[in-house]
C-alpha cells in the first residue's frame, strides 16, 4: 500500500482523497481548500495530494452543519477546537448548545420580521391592487 488506498469503513486508519469528500458532501475542491487554509481541515500530504482521514471528515460535517445553521467560521472554529474525547466532549457540547440556541433565537427574530414584511407587503399590494382597479374605471 502507498498511503492513498481507501480502507474498509470499520476502520479508523479510512482515508479519503479530496475529490472523494467533494463529491460525498458536495462541495467543490476550492471549498475544502478554504476551509484547510482557515485551519478547520488538515489533511496530510503525500507530495502535492491531500490525504484526509476519518476525524477530517467528521469535521468537515460539522463545518457544513454549522454553515446551514447560519454559524460564523469562528464560532465553528471555536466548536471544533474544543473537540476532547477523554472528557466526553461535556466542553464541545455546552458551547455547541449555547451557541446553538443563540442562533435559534437570532433566526427566530429574522423569521419574525420577514413574516412581519410579509404581512405588509400582503396589505400593499391589495392596496395597489384596488388603486389600479379604480384608476381603470375612469
Amino acid at each position: 500500500m502507498n498511503g492513498l488506498e481507501r480502507f474498509d469503513k470499520n476502520n479508523p486508519e479510512e482515508t479519503f482523497r479530496i475529490g472523494q469528500l467533494a463529491e460525498e458532501f458536495d462541495v467543490t475542491l476550492r471549498t475544502l481548500r478554504f476551509y484547510e487554509d482557515k485551519k478547520l481541515l488538515a489533511p496530510r500530504r503525500i507530495g502535492n495530494t491531500r490525504i484526509y482521514s476519518r476525524g477530517d471528515r467528521a469535521r468537515l460535517r460539522i463545518i457544513l452543519l454549522g454553515k446551514r445553521l447560519g454559524f460564523s467560521l469562528a464560532d465553528v472554529a471555536e466548536i471544533l477546537a474544543l473537540y476532547d474525547p477523554e472528557s466526553g466532549n461535556v466542553r464541545q457540547l455546552k458551547v455547541s448548545l449555547e451557541k446553538g440556541e443563540e442562533q435559534l433565537t437570532k433566526l427566530q427574530l429574522e423569521r419574525d420580521q420577514i413574516d412581519a414584511s410579509i404581512s405588509e407587503l400582503e396589505k400593499t399590494i391589495v392596496s395597489f391592487r384596488n388603486m389600479l382597479t379604480e384608476a381603470e374605471k375612469k
